[in-house]
């Protein structure tokens, strides 16, 4: 009696919050993991790089989060297939690329100039996040190396071909 809210207004709430975080599927699998790895070790490197007193590299980790969790919301929702316009795995690529060194070079420059703890953190993250990085753009790079193989065939049709061309004297 009197109450703002009734009581069964809290479902819509938790749909919405449910459509926002990524699927349970994509979330398992390898990209997904490797997408959360990336947004949690550049928001850690973020605020320790933030408390610090190398603040000056501050954009680089709040850049490479923003980026992570717009291709992790993009990828969970299914938003790269919506706009074929975009090479969704280039532009996936050259992020991982680019982070990747970055991070690296800066994780090098806080661990080595700075002597404060959370400078140190930062570097050690930012190593943690380099590593990641680096094996995001690795597996996508070996699948894009595969798809031009193939010449945009799926993984399919290029085992079916060697077949009927292979010189196997076991027939």
């Amino acid at each position: 009696m009197g109450d703002i809210e009734a009581p069964g207004t809290s479902r819509p709430r938790q749909s919405v919050l449910l459509s926002v975080l990524p699927s349970k599927e994509f979330a398992s699998s390898r990209k997904g993991m490797l997408l959360i790895a990336e947004v949690a070790l550049s928001f850690v490197s973020f605020v320790c790089f933030a408390a610090s007193t190398a603040a000056a590299f501050v954009t680089v980790p709040l850049l490479e989060f923003l980026a992570a969790l717009f291709l992790l919301f993009a990828y969970s929702t299914k938003f790269n297939e919506r706009f074929k316009g975009f090479l969704w795995p280039l532009m996936d690529f050259m992020r991982c690329v680019t982070a990747s060194i970055i991070f690296f070079i800066i994780s090098i420059i806080a661990v080595s100039k700075y002597a404060d703890g959370s400078s140190k953190a930062a570097g050690v993250f930012g190593f943690f996040a380099t590593i990641v990085f680096a094996l995001d753009f690795y597996l996508i790079f070996n699948e894009l190396a595969s798809f031009l193989k193939g010449g945009g065939e799926t993984q399919e049709e290029p085992s079916r071909q060697q077949d009927e061309f292979s010189d196997s004297d076991s027939d």
